[in-house]
């Protein structure tokens, strides 16, 4: 199957599934290929996750820049149970992506896993999908589970 079908699918599950990302995403990649500029493919690639991380992070600080956020927030982070679960969560959240990135040197083939239970998640279960690598992280862990349990059998 060629790379126009498998779009063409993502595009018809995207709306079937009400999932405007996948479709916009499909469409996009669709029309840049159709209309010759697929060449730019290995550039959006190696650059298209960074400019998306910068976009996001771009829209989790716009409270920061517009004043939303007072030093009397930013000092509750420290004093609250809810800011140092929120402190240990982002912690942990970058050590997993340090892992996920470990994992995808090692074993690059499981982008494809990593890709098809993004787009299930996207569409089954109204998830969004902000990183590769905290997939790959989550399944870096997984992993460790399954070999511990496997070694536990034999």
């Amino acid at each position: 199957m060629n790379g126009d079908m498998l779009l063409v699918i993502l595009i018809i599950i995207g709306l079937i599934g009400r999932s405007p990302i996948i479709t916009t995403a499909a469409c996009l990649l669709l029309a840049i290929k159709l209309i010759g500029l697929d060449r730019y493919f290995p550039t959006m690639e190696r650059r298209g996750l960074e400019l998306g991380l910068l976009f996001l992070t771009i829209g989790v600080l716009i409270p920061f820049a517009s004043d939303r956020i007072s030093m009397k927030d930013i000092l509750s982070v420290f004093t609250t149970w809810p800011g140092i679960i929120a402190l240990v969560g982002g912690a942990i959240a970058t050590y997993m992506n340090g892992k996920g990135l470990e994992l995808l040197k090692v074993d690059p083939q499981l982008i494809v896993g990593l890709v098809l239970g993004s787009i299930f998640g996207i569409l089954f279960m109204r998830g969004i999908p902000v990183g590769p690598l905290m997939a790959a992280g989550i399944t870096a862990f997984l992993l460790k589970i399954a070999y511990f349990i496997a070694d536990k059998l034999h």
